[in-house]
């Protein structure tokens, strides 16, 4: 359970309140550019461990059930709060964010369900699912981050890639749907 993937994994979480709560300083204390660029840092911070800590598990063969149950929490938690930090900052829709946590909520229940059945492996994390995370993981530091580098304009990159991250979101959902498709045809 305190292996150093998972005190990585912990972090990632704690990061989540730091990360939110920048937002809600006190303007004379930080202005609105330093807390964009202050929340990009954490959440890019948090989005490395995540990569991290996987990798760490490996090498150190600590990978662990507990492990393997905290680090998508703590994805989920990341990035839902994200969303919501960008929804109320008008960054962005409400609907790509109804879609993305929409859809989070679903597979895990999915996947949940199916490790339940001893099918776990037909609802394996998918090619298209890692892309939508690498999208969503690249458009939320960018919405975060909002000014202008130069005549690079990142919330307009961030929007791009927030909604194909919402289109390839809607893609994954229905790829595990019809992979959990015979185990709902065996049960009705």
């Amino acid at each position: 359970m305190f292996s150093i993937p998972n005190l990585v994994t912990w972090l990632r979480i704690v990061l989540i309140p730091l990360f939110v709560g920048i937002f809600y300083f006190e303007k004379s204390w930080v202005s609105l550019p330093n807390q964009n660029l202050v929340a990009t840092v954490i959440f890019t911070l948090a989005a490395v461990t995540d990569w991290f800590d996987g990798w760490l598990a490996r090498k150190l063969n600590q990978t662990s059930a507990f492990g393997a149950f905290l680090d998508p929490v703590a994805d989920k938690l990341m990035v839902a709060a994200a969303l919501i930090v960008l929804l109320q900052l008008q960054r962005v829709d409400a609907v790509v964010v109804l879609i993305i946590i929409g859809r989070e909520i679903a597979v895990s229940a999915l996947r949940e369900w199916m490790a339940h059945m001893g099918e776990a492996k037909s609802v394996a994390v998918s090619l298209v699912g890692k892309i939508k995370t690498t999208s969503q993981m690249i458009a939320i530091p960018l919405l975060l981050y909002d000014d202008l580098i130069g005549k690079f304009d990142p919330h307009m990159i961030g929007t791009w890639l927030i909604y194909v991250a919402a289109a390839l979101t809607l893609i994954s959902m229905a790829y595990y749907l019809k992979m959990a498709l015979p185990q709902f045809n065996k049960r009705l």
